[in-house]
């Protein structure tokens, strides 16, 4: 590791101030995305770090208030490297602020090494296919769309849908069933939220037992929007140590990446760069694949890292820059209907355009079930004619249709209301005993996606000794 730089100090080089941009003169050479501590006359010391450099002018990011900074006597002090995050053996059970300052009134972190927030660059021919099953007890997501160890899987969700509650049930819920539990780890980022919001995601997971193995970043809606932009990286960079220092298995739940994505079209408008689609900078792409390329396995590593990050969609539009990046770079997406909620069906996930591309990779024989392949499969074909012959009948009326057709369209009911919808958080086993029952209602010549052997195993003794 290279030397640092001796500290620098810069007195009187403010030039004005824009919300959580500083504007200095440019008398010392500094770096991009250097650390950066800024001192008022009040003697507080703020964090930033450098966000853009040209011959005259440097700009920095404080990710704390201005409040109380004369200009003519700040004093910006440069470290001389970029923002690191001290971290030690007691991170798990702590809450924390976004920036990594403990909010739960314990100590500060013990301290074992310093890493830097924006993850270390990975070689690609390091990286290992993701494999293995995550359970989060949500059956739309482990029967239909299952979590795979390793993978980057979103959850798009949209304004007043329960994204939070689900979010707090799989940190709850959530485990390898290949590891012990000593073995798996939670890192839950808060961005941008509510101070409700805030409570709520901290008595939840102490209430279930689930913050002690956990690590909570709260980055609050009035904190700096700058801070905003560091949250997911200071949590990724305590999933790394956790995950590649200490060896665990850890999954990392972001809500909601779409105020972090706020925050930057702020910040870069701020700046004055030139907008691309709705306002956001142009380079809102490789920002997000900054922060999601740091999920995935290390060849050689026993541990990993799975991202589950949760992001609303403006105007329940999934071709909103932000949904429509997040899904090129990411391995499918989890997407929630606004009808399903309004129908009082919780988890409202929308199976249909949910898509988990990975799943092959970490369930079948020797993940979970030999035969959960294949009832994914013919659960999805299923439910797809069932909402053909739901269109279908608006316009023909559900008298003009099919025996067949009206066999599905209750089989679609049943499915919301009996499968989709749960109470409890379920095994998977439990899940696919309830598939299992429904496609019992359906005939046997229907069932092309199974095999005459898992019919005649799991359909008809439920169909009463014969696939109807």
């Amino acid at each position: 590791m290279p030397p640092m730089r001796p500290l620098l100090e810069l007195a009187g080089g403010a030039r004005r101030l824009e919300g959580p941009l500083l504007f200095l003169q440019r008398k010392v050479e500094v770096g991009y995305n250097e650390a950066v501590e800024v001192v008022g006359d009040d003697g507080v010391v703020r964090l930033g770090r450098v966000a853009a450099v040209d011959r005259e002018r440097l700009i920095v990011e404080l990710l704390e208030g201005a409040a109380g900074l004369d200009l003519p006597r700040t004093v910006v002090r440069f470290p001389g490297e970029a923002l690191h995050f001290g971290l030690g053996s007691g991170v798990l059970g702590r809450v924390l602020d976004g920036v990594g300052r403990p909010l739960d009134g314990g100590p500060p972190l013990p301290v074992s090494c310093r890493l830097r927030i924006d993850g270390l660059p990975l070689n690609p021919v390091a990286r290992d296919t993701p494999q293995d099953f995550i359970e989060t007890g949500v059956t739309a997501i482990d029967l239909m769309n299952s979590l795979v160890r390793g993978q980057k899987l979103p959850l798009f969700s949209a304004g007043g849908l329960p994204h939070d509650r689900i979010a707090v049930a799989i940190a709850g819920h959530a485990r390898l069933r290949s590891a012990r539990d000593d073995q798996f780890a939670i890192v839950f980022a808060g961005v941008g939220i509510a101070h409700d919001t805030a409570e709520y995601f901290r008595t939840s997971l102490q209430d279930s037992g689930a913050l002690q193995r956990s690590v909570l970043f709260l980055n609050l809606a009035g904190d700096a929007s700058t801070q905003r932009l560091l949250t997911p990286r200071y949590a990724l960079t305590a999933a790394e140590y956790l995950a590649f220092v200490e060896g665990r298995h850890v999954l990392v739940i972001m809500t909601d990446m779409t105020a972090y994505c706020e925050a930057l079209r702020e910040v870069a408008g701020a700046r004055g760069e030139v907008p691309a689609r709705k306002g956001f900078p142009g380079y809102l792409y490789s920002d997000l694949a900054s922060i999601y390329e740091r999920a995935g396995c290390i060849r050689g590593r026993p541990g990993t890292l799975t991202q589950l990050p949760i992001l609303t969609m403006p105007s329940d539009d999934i071709g909103h820059p932000v949904p429509d990046l997040s899904g090129y770079i990411t391995e499918g997406q989890i997407v929630l209907s606004r009808s399903l909620d309004r129908a009082g069906v919780w988890p409202p996930v929308d199976v249909l355009p949910s898509l988990s591309r990975l799943m092959k990779d970490g369930t079948g024989e020797g993940f979970t079930d030999a035969d959960h392949p294949a009832l994914a499969s013919q659960l999805y074909a299923a439910y797809a004619r069932a909402a053909q012959a739901r269109l279908l009948a608006r316009v023909v009326g559900e008298d003009g249709l099919s025996d067949a057709d009206r066999r599905y369209i209750r089989f679609g009911m049943r499915f919301e209301a009996e499968l989709i919808a749960q109470q409890q958080p379920r095994s998977l086993e439990q899940s696919m005993r309830c598939a299992w029952e429904l496609l019992a209602g359906l005939p046997g010549g229907e069932l092309t996606r199974l095999s005459d052997e898992q019919i005649a195993r799991h359909i008809a003794p439920r169909a009463g000794g014969v696939a109807r």
